[in-house]
């Protein structure tokens, strides 16, 4: 397993010349990561990184800045909403997408990684959120992309997240049967298939993710929950509920050297959370 981060948690809070994507970059070698999740808008000020800002001297600086440091960028993210009903907004969302994967063949990225979306333009979940018209929605929306990654050769992955179009892998089952590409591939993070009414029942739950999805998984997010209010709260790995034995026996197991990063760390816990993890890898 390579553990390691998503770059915009490193340096939280610290002065604006800690904040740069090329200080993150030191400071995530320093802690002991192996690979980054990147967002450009993120850790770099002033752009939109629309298809224009996209180009290939940032691809070509961002590879220098992770060589540097001895880092892979596991996934670069362009979570943005593929499923937006505006069909002028959905192409520019695209053109989004077509610059990451272009970015990405360039520097070498694992993924261009994506989560799915909902059928308004708040991207929030509403009441037709989870129906079949929003799921067709989106698999109009990603066969374009798809088909651009395919031309890159590189590939484009899904996360599927309860409050979100794809919720849980039988959706996500759908998605790949419909496209049909080697190039899409499936980010999974056990904790973003949970909901109130399914936490309980998490073994299950994530068990037949890996049962259903395991074969198409090229990353992991690693994190933990807690229950708050009507939700959960996601927080960082080893401080909530979550049991990572499945996970990590699947990822031991099955997936030789995969790539997993750490979600909603901070400076504080970001260390500790990757150590505890490492820990349990080690003995299942």
């Amino acid at each position: 397993m390579q553990i390691g981060i998503r770059l915009h948690d490193v340096n939280t809070g610290l002065g604006p010349e800690l904040q740069t994507m090329e200080a993150r970059a030191e400071t995530a070698r320093t802690e002991g990561f192996s690979c980054v999740h990147l967002a450009f808008s993120k850790v770099i000020k002033g752009a939109a990184f629309d298809n224009c800002a996209l180009n290939e001297g940032l691809a070509m600086h961002a590879k220098r800045v992770f060589a540097q440091n001895g880092l892979d960028v596991a996934v670069l993210g362009c979570y943005l909403n593929l499923a937006h009903p505006d069909p002028e907004k959905l192409k520019d969302i695209q053109s989004r997408y077509y610059g990451h994967l272009r970015v990405a063949a360039l520097m070498g990225a694992g993924v261009v990684g994506t989560e799915t979306g909902a059928p308004n333009p708040e991207y929030k979940m509403d009441a037709n959120t989870h129906t079949r018209e929003a799921l067709e929605s989106f698999i109009r929306g990603l066969a374009p992309v798809v088909e651009c990654a395919e031309h890159w050769g590189v590939s484009v992955a899904i996360e599927p997240v309860w409050k979100h179009i794809v919720y849980d892998a039988d959706r996500a089952v759908k998605v790949l049967e419909a496209i049909k590409s080697p190039n899409l591939r499936i980010i999974l993070d056990p904790v973003n298939l949970l909901d109130l009414g399914n936490a309980d029942q998490r073994e299950r739950v994530i068990g037949g993710a890996i049962d259903k999805l395991g074969e198409h998984v090229a990353v992991v997010h690693l994190k933990d929950f807690v229950r708050e209010g009507d939700g959960l709260r996601s927080i960082a790995a080893g401080t909530g509920e979550m049991d990572y034995t499945q996970i990590l026996r699947f990822m031991k197991e099955r997936k030789p050297y995969i790539q997993a990063t750490l979600e909603n760390t901070d400076n504080s816990n970001a260390v500790q959370a990757r150590e505890f993890l490492e820990r349990l890898y080690a003995e299942v």
